[in-house]
């Protein structure tokens, strides 16, 4: 094989790496637009958020869930909520809880779903639509990455 042909061999290769490393990241990383200000202070209307893919998330992390309401048409149709994980299963379903999600004092969440809220004090949560099903999350935001140029 000539010099030229190692070097060709060597692009292809390279970018089928590049294009295979792209894939797996696509399919456990995902970047989402924060739309609302139901996160602020952490989270503001426009900021990017780079969320893990996973269903395990420990209490305090902002998660990125299926909308259980889903309320408007098209491009305006909210698909996906961000809130902060304040229960899991098995801790006790919070008292400005318990009626939406029928729970008796001292009520435990039960397997396989959440209680959620928001960091602002005016924000639809579990509060509002009860227990998330942990099934439903695309994932826990790692971070609001900076666009590049910015500090």
């Amino acid at each position: 094989m000539t010099g030229t042909g190692r070097t060709t061999v060597a692009m292809a290769a390279g970018a089928g790496m590049l294009l295979l490393s792209v894939r797996v990241l696509r399919s456990r990383l995902a970047l989402i637009r924060v739309t609302g200000s139901s996160m602020t202070p952490a989270f503001a209307d426009g900021d990017r958020l780079l969320v893990r893919r996973t269903t395990r998330v420990r209490r305090g992390d902002a998660v990125v869930f299926r909308n259980p309401v889903p309320f408007g048409d098209g491009d305006d149709a909210l698909t996906w909520l961000v809130k902060r994980v304040s229960a899991l299963p098995g801790d006790a379903v919070p008292p400005d809880v318990r009626e939406i999600v029928g729970a008796p004092d001292g009520g435990l969440v039960p397997p396989g779903s959440l209680i959620v809220r928001g960091d602002a004090a005016r924000t639809q949560d579990s509060r509002h639509f009860g227990y998330v099903p942990q099934a439903s999350l695309l994932g826990v935001v790692l971070t609001r990455p900076t666009p590049f140029g910015r500090s």
